[in-house]
């Protein structure tokens, strides 16, 4: 009996792939990810009394810690602005090769550079294109708003456990460059990001958390058939083929949204590593409706795998994260049923039942204020027409519910001094709380700039490998200004990247400005650095003041420093600022 070869393109076993990958999801917990994580979504916008069935006879109050929790921590980790730096193994980087960077840069800036044509690029050559593509990260995580990006990975990840960004190729986006001049062809094609859902996306081996170690990756797709053909006639498939896409149900894709009368299909892209015989690593994919190939296999032009990964939780064995709201749901629901019986409680003691003697009142009674009421009978049957039923007095949960409140943010690390509950008697103490109380979020933030280096990792990837003869946008302080790039010649670099961290947000505006006053005072820093360094919208026409100091500096070239030596524009401020220490 002849053994079946399996193919990675086939429709029918990525079917199977993505029908096993669905049965691991559905086994996972107690309730599998798909029901998991719709509740927790749920539970984090605050729909807390969903599937209850209490009736609307009383109000069903809640008070949502599980969303106070995770809009704090996410603040604190996805806070501090970020930077990246590229660097190339193998290559020194030295004081001295940094200085060379730096003039190179200007000459570049002043549009006297040309890229290098043949034989290998040299260190300063390398250490300059390393410099130009850590400034090139700003300008394209601006085109692609990638601190949007940043947020809803956050978000993802507590929610679900797991936040993904898929980085593709579209040939579509306009650059505004032009091969050959204003006048030649339009240079078009770049990057483009979005966010996916953990529930749509499947890994070969779920058991591994190394993305890029994984032997294929999917993502699943809920489009209109119409939609599907289209792209798949626009592949050059036959009509025999477009036939075969046709509506089909998807329960853990559907999204809430959907209705029955839609037409929709699940479309499924497979991710997968292959190598030739040199040794070389290339991403192939392919795109497939049920039986139907929407689009065939096609090199993607990288060698990495177009995905970064955040985990907010790490399992152990298990390329999936794991979730804080799944385990504060508990909390939340005993918080919600005592908040809603003590408020039931006040309502009961404020308006308590009332009981009337028809035959003495025959009227209809209300609770309007000011009501009439007319009474037939003697004054004994009046006194006795109409009284209360006496509800027990207080409720048992007031102290119980702001214990549990209370013990639950501690418990997730959002005690009061984090939140900024505390009166401000004692700032240095307050701040010393907080930033006790965030060294337990250290794990989850260095996974964070993990996946931020990861997907600086990506990008670099479809630089070199797709960009071809480029010129790179650079925004420093020169301006705005264009690098000349040849992808080609940094293919086989071995790309590193690191994430700078900025200033925190415990570190307010008001500390910076006191700070940079203490500087200017010592002498350590003089009034253009000042301004340089002041945050944004703290002096009008900042740029225009930094302009006319410099003017005047320059127009006191001839000033001469102590000993007869000759002052520039770049040493009388530094020697002025001595003059002030010596005072």
């Amino acid at each position: 009996m002849a053994i079946r070869q399996r193919r990675p393109d086939d429709p029918a076993e990525i079917a199977e792939e993505y029908r096993r990958g669905v049965r691991y999801k559905q086994g996972m917990g107690v309730r599998g990810m798909y029901e998991q994580n719709r509740m927790n979504e749920r539970f984090f916008a605050g729909d807390q009394w969903y599937g209850a069935n209490c009736g609307s006879d009383r109000p069903l109050a809640r008070y949502n810690v599980i969303k106070r929790i995770g809009d704090y921590k996410m603040a604190v980790i996805g806070g501090s602005p970020l930077t990246v730096r590229y660097t190339a193994e193998g290559v020194p980087n030295t004081l001295g090769d940094k200085e060379a960077v730096r003039l190179l840069r200007k000459t570049a800036a002043g549009g006297g550079y040309a890229a290098p044509d043949g034989g290998l690029p040299g260190n300063e050559e390398i250490n300059l294109v390393m410099s130009a593509l850590s400034d090139y990260f700003g300008v394209t995580a601006e085109r692609v708003k990638f601190d949007d990006l940043k947020g809803r990975v956050l978000r993802d990840a507590y929610q679900s456990g797991t936040g993904l960004l898929y980085t593709y190729w579209d040939p579509q986006v306009r650059t505004g460059l032009y091969a050959g001049g204003r006048k030649g062809t339009p240079v078009t094609g770049d990057i483009v990001c979005e966010t996916l859902e953990i529930e749509n996306v499947y890994f070969g081996d779920p058991g591994l958390d190394d993305l890029q170690a994984q032997p294929y990756i999917l993502i699943a797709q809920r489009k209109s058939v119409a939609e599907v053909r289209e792209e798949a006639r626009r592949n050059g498939a036959e009509p025999s083929e477009l036939g075969r896409i046709r509506a089909e149900e998807a329960a853990p894709l559907a999204p809430a949204g959907e209705t029955e009368e839609e037409q929709r299909t699940t479309v499924l892209t497979r991710f997968w590593k292959e190598r030739d015989a040199q040794g070389n690593t290339a991403v192939l994919a392919v795109r497939v409706c049920g039986d139907a190939v929407v689009r065939r296999t096609w090199n993607t032009g990288i060698r990495l795998y177009p995905l970064a990964k955040f985990g907010w939780e790490p399992r152990r064995g298990c390329a999936y994260g794991d979730s804080e709201i799944t385990y504060l749901i508990p909390n939340q629901i005993a918080i919600n049923r005592m908040l809603t019986a003590d408020v039931w409680s006040a309502m009961m003691t404020g308006m308590p039942l009332m009981l009337v003697n028809g035959d003495v009142v025959p009227g209809e009674v209300t609770n309007d204020p000011g009501q009439i009421l007319r009474i037939y009978g003697s004054a004994e049957e009046a006194a006795g027409a109409v009284r209360y039923v006496a509800p027990p007095g207080g409720s048992p949960f007031e102290a119980l519910i702001d214990s549990m409140i209370r013990h639950t943010l501690d418990q997730a690390g959002a005690n009061e001094a984090a939140l900024g509950d505390m009166q401000p008697n004692n700032t240095s103490a307050i701040l010393a709380l907080r930033e006790a109380a965030t060294l337990p979020l250290q794990p989850v933030q260095e996974r964070f700039y993990s996946f931020c280096e990861d997907t600086a990792r990506i990008w670099a990837e479809f630089w070199v490998m797709l960009y071809g003869d480029r010129q790179l946008k650079i925004e420093d302080e020169s301006g705005t200004w264009y690098f000349p790039f040849r992808a080609e010649r940094y293919r086989d670099l071995l790309i590193s990247t690191r994430v700078d961290v900025g200033g925190s947000i415990l570190w307010n505006e008001t500390q910076t400005v006191q700070m940079l006053d203490k500087l200017l005072d010592k002498g350590v820093i003089d009034g253009i650095q000042y301004l340089q360094r002041l945050p944004k919208g703290a002096v009008a026409e900042r740029e225009g003041l930094i302009r006319e100091l410099q003017a005047r500096q320059t127009a006191q070239d001839g000033e001469t420093l102590p000993g007869g030596q000759a002052g520039t524009a770049d040493t009388i401020p530094r020697a002025r600022a001595q003059k002030r220490v010596q005072k």
